[in-house]
């Protein structure tokens, strides 16, 4: 199962799951989710970045948490919610596992494992996204960019990944030259080369050691509540 989460889901209940969850492309700049619009489908995803991201009132978007074969989207339904203020959308081309959000919550009502599991992945979303605020209020564009190349990193099949500029300062919230800036202080470092539209991280480690603190925590975070459960 390429969904750490369903990985870790006993087979019993994982038996009652697969007949609702149906596997779809999700290709680059798809919304799953739209702004204040009822969430009809959860996805588990098996591949690729996921981005929620707000929309403030001049029309920038900035991106507040990511999402990949770590965890689902639409895990606003879980707290009782039906929306949320608030797009999801696609960042690197992937695949994942679609489930109509009335099949898994009655799923849920006879799956405490997967039920346990889910809301500490809820957990785990929420840490990461009160350390990005912190990131971003407290740390440089480039600390901030090697951070969120190393999660897409972490989230993607090999070392390469197609992204634009205009894309990735998206989601750090700043304007496109300065992110430009950020990405060819990294590439002169040689820890990662960018042409057309696509990044390749040549030096892992020392993408980690350009990136600030945030980056451990938030996979420490992540750690703790679901890969040591």
């Amino acid at each position: 199962m390429d969904n750490k989460l369903l990985a870790k889901v006993p087979s019993k209940e994982l038996d009652r799951l697969l007949p609702h969850l149906h596997e779809v492309e999700l290709p680059q700049t798809k919304v799953l989710s739209e702004i204040d619009e009822k969430i009809e489908h959860a996805y588990f995803v098996t591949s690729g970045v996921v981005s929620m991201v707000n929309q403030p009132d001049n029309g920038e978007i900035v991106e507040f948490a990511t999402i990949g074969n770590e965890g689902m989207v639409g895990f606003p339904i879980l707290l009782g919610t039906s929306s949320m203020p608030s797009r999801v959308l696609v960042q690197v081309a992937g695949s994942g596992l679609q489930i109509r959000v009335s099949d898994l919550l009655d799923c849920l009502s006879d799956m405490p494992a997967l039920s346990r599991l889910l809301m500490r992945y809820v957990m785990a979303v929420l840490n990461q996204i009160a350390q990005s605020t912190s990131c971003n209020r407290l740390h440089q564009v480039q600390e901030r960019c090697a951070r969120w190349l190393l999660h897409t990193h972490d989230r993607v099949h090999g070392n390469s990944f197609n992204l634009t500029h205009e894309f990735l300062s998206q989601m750090l919230g700043v304007h496109r030259p300065t992110v430009t800036v950020a990405a060819r202080m990294l590439q002169q470092a040689g820890l990662i080369h960018y042409t057309r539209g696509k990044i390749e991280v040549i030096d892992r480690a020392g993408l980690e050691q350009a990136s600030c603190s945030c980056y451990r925590l938030i996979v420490d975070q992540y750690e703790r509540l679901l890969e040591n459960d």
